[in-house]
């Protein structure tokens, strides 16, 4: 359950960016999780990543039925498969990428923090020079000043110097930076065991219980064959 602590309202919700990366499947299996929990979810979903979200998935993202475009994106499976989830979306507010007098604009505005996922190399540079160019950047700027914690989940290969060391000026500024690279020794069988791997390790930086992947015991031979 979404437990109220010192200092929160009763909606105190986790930010989820969604930048132009390729990697949309990590979203979706990290909203879906944080509902599961409980959690309240404030979405913004960058100009950039409607492209992306439209070409991975044939999905639009638009903001006057924002509400129905989640609920068929949130329903596919990794593998493409509509109608593979059930989802309950209640717990989600919606703000326009280019609304920079939103809620999560402001330091005063309650959120627990942030999760960018996947975060792509450009949404890295704006975050870690600080341009708030949109409301993205803006909210992930805010989140920083504000010591909240901060999951950057980067989707990019190779990284460059340059991207390195506004990863590197991330991590100096308190967020944790999360590639999105799958481990295999959990036994995936599936392309959405594989997704499910690294939002549960974004989920894990956020310190949010979830049941997306096997941990491991120390046990070799644990992941091996079907689950």
């Amino acid at each position: 359950m979404n437990r109220v602590k010192p200092g929160e309202t009763a909606r105190t919700p986790w930010i989820v960016g969604v930048s132009g990366a390729s990697g949309t499947p990590y979203a979706a299996a990290v909203l879906r999780a944080l509902l599961a929990a409980g959690e309240s979810v404030d979405l913004v979903v960058s100009r950039a990543s409607r492209l992306t979200l439209l070409d991975e998935t044939g999905i639009p993202f638009r903001d006057a039925h924002w509400q129905d475009d989640l609920r068929e994106w949130l329903a596919r499976g990794a593998d493409g498969k509509p109608e593979a989830f059930g989802v309950d979306i209640a717990g989600v507010r919606h703000w326009s990428a280019g609304d920079l007098a939103a809620g999560p604009s402001s330091g005063s505005y309650p959120a627990k923090g942030m999760l960018i996922v996947p975060a792509s190399t450009a949404c890295v540079a704006g975050v870690a020079l600080g341009l708030s160019k949109d409301l993205l950047q803006r909210a992930a700027s805010v989140t920083l000043k504000e010591g909240r914690r901060l999951v950057v989940a980067v989707r990019e290969a190779p990284l460059n110097g340059q991207t390195l060391r506004h990863l590197v000026t991330l991590d100096d500024a308190g967020a944790t930076v999360v590639p999105t690279s799958p481990a295999f020794y959990q036994g995936a069988t599936h392309i959405q065991d594989l997704v499910d791997f690294v939002a549960g390790r974004i989920l894990d930086a956020a310190g949010v219980q979830h049941d997306l992947y096997r941990r491991w015991k120390g046990e070799l031979g644990g992941g091996s064959g079907p689950t």
